[in-house]
This record gives structure tokens, sequence and C-alpha cells, in this order.
């Protein structure tokens, strides 16, 4: 049985038992890590398969969250499944977690219950006023696979509706994010229908988040994605912002990785830096 999110440890202690050898990669990690050091004091192992991106992001969003985001008190929130359906006929083809080849009336209907979900817990925890009992509930909810999985489900497919929503503005002479061009501009997501064939559904299953779909995460949960890029220490990315230009009033949740393809998360920050 794996751990989705492991307890907390020392972030340089795991950084020595990590990066023990004298190579350059060795000795820029060991840097990375003393430069988040200075910020954090622990490190969280994240489950390492292809929802690690998720599974981080949110589990961070949750274990800071004091109120309901805007976009999940909407009205319509719910009925987005079927408004969507209304009108693109290709999102019959929305690849549910280990249920391929569902009648699509039942992936609308499970989708919205993903939603409903997604809304339920996010209230609760934010409702929690103790840090500890936040906490708590934050790690039981990580350790219920069937619920886990069913609140990246709803992920995926806020990130789906985000990219019809920021597609659609640019065809209307909107001005959009640069990322979207970049996430329209590839080969095998030149409009979210193709998004969703070659990549949103696959995530989870053969591949993880892409550079531009961490963007489309943090516009799809009105979140800023703050991410130490230990491997690009010492360069202007090492601390990367997704969206670069994020808005002011965005929450920000923080992130590490070694390589772009797998994250964990730092966890107590240290007095000064919270003064």
């Amino acid at each position: 049985y794996k751990l989705s999110v492991s307890p907390e440890m020392d972030i340089m202690e795991y950084c020595r038992k990590e990066w023990r050898g004298n190579t350059p990669a060795a000795k820029r990690m060991r840097k990375g890590y003393e430069a988040v050091a200075q910020k954090f004091a622990s490190i969280r192992r994240i489950r390492g398969d292809n929802y690690c991106a998720f599974r981080a992001t949110l589990f961070q969003a949750l274990s800071q969250a004091t109120q309901l985001p805007r976009w999940l008190q909407s009205e319509n929130f719910t009925t987005l499944p079927e408004n969507l359906l209304s009108k693109y006929d290709w999102i019959k083809q929305w690849q549910l977690k280990q249920k391929p080849g569902k009648k699509m009336g039942e992936t609308s209907d499970e989708i919205k219950e993903y939603l409903i979900l997604l809304r339920k817990k996010w209230k609760n925890i934010s409702e929690i006023k103790g840090p500890l009992e936040k906490q708590e509930a934050c790690d039981k909810l990580f350790k219920n696979e069937e619920e886990e999985y069913s609140l990246y489900e709803a992920l995926k497919f806020l990130m789906l509706n985000t990219a019809i929503e920021l597609y659609n503005a640019d065809k209307s002479g909107k001005r959009v994010p640069v990322f979207s061009w970049l996430l329209f501009a590839r080969d095998t997501s030149s409009n979210p229908c193709q998004l969703m064939h070659n990549h949103l559904n696959h995530i989870g299953h053969s591949g993880g988040l892409e550079q531009v779909e961490m963007f489309l995460l943090a516009y799809a949960l009105q979140y800023t994605i703050q991410v130490y890029r230990l491997y690009k220490y010492s360069t202007d990315e090492f601390i990367t912002l997704y969206p670069n230009d994020p808005e002011e009033d965005w929450p920000v949740v923080t992130l590490i990785t070694e390589d772009d393809r797998h994250y964990n998360i730092p966890v107590r920050m240290c007095q000064e830096t919270m003064l």
C-alpha cells in the first residue's frame, strides 16, 4: 500500500539521502535544496504516478484553504458537463480513469459527481480552523484512493473547460495569456478536441502534466503555482511561476521538482519567512 503523501521529513536530511555523490548534478541539487531550506523546514514526498502534479497542487491548495474559491461557488459549476456536452459532441470521448468504454450519458453524470465531491471536500476542509485538524483532514482524504482519483478527474475536466474558454476567447479576438497560444500551437493540440484526445485523456494513465499544462491547471484553479525547479538552480528559471504574470488575488501554492516530471511539496515555512 503506497501513501499518496508521505509524512514530513527535514529537507536537508532528505537531500543528503538522495544526493550523495560529487557529480555536477548532485552539487546543483544540494544547492537547490539549500535555497529551499531557507524558506521551508520540511518536505513531503508525493506518490510518483502520473498524477503527481495534480496531487501536489491539490494537497497544497486544500491544506491552506480558508474559504471556497469563487469559481467553486458559482451556480452553474456542477452543470458544466451537461452544458459543455450540449455544445461539443466530441466530449463524449472523455476517458474516465479505469472506466474505458462507458456510455456517455453516464460519463456526464460521473463527472458531475466528481465536481460535487471537489466542492464538498474543499468546503469541508476550508471550514476547519485548527491547522493540525486541517492537516489531518487532508491526510485522510489523500489516503482514500477512490475519492482522490475522482478529484483528479474533476481537475482534468476543469482544465478542459478552461482550455475551451481560452480557445474561444482567442478566436473572437480577445486577449489571452501567452501560454494559451503555446498550448494550441502544438501539433498534438491545435484545438480543445485534440487537447482532450492527445493529452488530457492520457494524464494519469500514460503521462503526467507537461509544462504548458501546468499553466492550464493554474488557470483552471485560479491559483499561482510556484515551483522550485532544482535542476535549474542558479538560472532565472530556478523559481518558476505558473502563470508568470499571476492575478494578485490568486493564492499561491509551492511545489518542488528535480526534473519537471515528479513533484514533491515543501512544508513548514521558516519563521523568518512568515514575518
